[in-house]
């Protein structure tokens, strides 16, 4: 029988009008961003266009809408998870989000437990709270998938390097869950002045950083997540550096700014590549490309990138890829190397 693998995109609420008919075929999974977690319970009043729901559902059965929880910055779920009242409230929010919408489950999106860089509150106890806290939601969608004769999936999105295993119980957390994708990327960037790629599969020769999304799915495995449950992830936006030395084509250098967001794929694509005075180079080390005008490096994910991310998973066994965010790309091209790359 055909391995299935997940294709599997973030989409913001503002931007559901725009998934096309044909993306949406290619997809398997679609990831809503984001519902959020207000006095302990999961909340989508905020979210717009939801109403498209029905529709995309009714024209593509077999895709699994997931409501996804969280995101940078986004707070309460330290709080909720403290209590077993906490966690009570937030599993029945999940329940009553499933039963508003033709949702297939909930993605939660917690940056992350254990950590307040995101200004959000922590706690060491984060640690088993957040396998309590999945405890409890995997048992409440099971309850009513029971009553409903379906499998609701349970997914977190994790951040990919060691802090995010030091502060999970990974071992224990994945019992609970359907699959889990791995944020690999902005692996560097917003914390890091030292040049670099963000969304590389392999770590490369002279990176003080050793992050790569084969050194994360390593992690997770040693973790005690089993491989058929990882997801990769891949960037349809870029991470740029400026003030940036001109040597090595400014790969791993010390820059004059961390890498801030980049342009999307949509604008690199229209003005960066090749074009302006930005040269494409590639790092065959780190199956990666990057651009560079001399004095701005510019990381980011393209077709070729995808491509090898895509032969990992088929080659280790992984369980699909994933991607932020997908009106990042309007070209198509990206989410179109994702699927030929599983599918073909």
């Amino acid at each position: 029988m055909e391995q299935q693998y997940i294709v599997a995109g973030y989409c913001v609420d503002t931007k559901l009008p725009e998934l096309t008919r044909e993306d949406l075929q290619k997809l398997t999974h679609l990831n809503l961003a984001f519902g959020h977690v207000r006095e302990d319970q999961i909340r989508t009043e905020h979210m717009q266009h939801m109403e498209l729901l029905r529709e995309i559902k009714a024209n593509h059965p077999a895709l699994h809408l997931i409501l996804s929880v969280g995101g940078w910055s986004a707070g309460g779920f330290s709080e909720a998870a403290s209590t077993e009242v906490g966690r009570q409230r937030m599993a029945e929010s999940a329940v009553r989000a499933l039963t508003e919408y033709p949702l297939d489950g909930i993605d939660l999106d917690w940056e992350y437990p254990c950590y307040g860089e995101a200004d959000i509150h922590s706690s060491p106890d984060d640690k088993k709270n957040f396998t309590l806290l999945l405890k409890t939601i995997r048992e409440a969608l099971d309850r009513k998938g029971a009553q409903d004769n379906k499998h609701y999936l349970l997914t977190i999105a994790a951040g990919a390097d060691q802090y995010y295993i030091d502060g999970t119980e990974m071992d224990q957390v994945q019992q609970y869950l359907d699959f889990i994708q791995l944020m690999t990327y902005d692996m560097r960037g917003g914390f890091q002045v030292l040049t670099g790629h963000h969304t590389n599969l392999y770590t490369p020769t002279g990176d003080l950083f050793r992050i790569s999304t084969e050194a994360s799915v390593n992690l997770f495995m040693r973790a005690g997540v089993p491989r058929e449950k990882i997801v990769i992830g891949a960037a349809f936006y870029s991470r740029v550096w400026h003030q940036v030395p001109d040597r090595n084509h400014g790969l791993h250098q010390m820059a004059g700014t961390t890498g801030g967001y980049g342009p999307d794929f949509t604008t690199l694509t229209a003005e960066y590549i090749n074009k302006n005075g930005y040269t494409r180079y590639w790092d065959e080390e780190a199956r990666a490309p990057y651009l560079f005008n001399g004095q701005s490096l510019i990381s980011y994910d393209d077709e070729e990138s995808i491509h090898h991310k895509c032969s990992y998973v088929k080659d280790q066994q992984l369980a699909g890829v994933m991607f932020w965010e997908y009106s990042c790309d309007t070209t198509h091209r990206l989410l179109g190397a994702i699927y030929n790359g599983l599918k073909g």
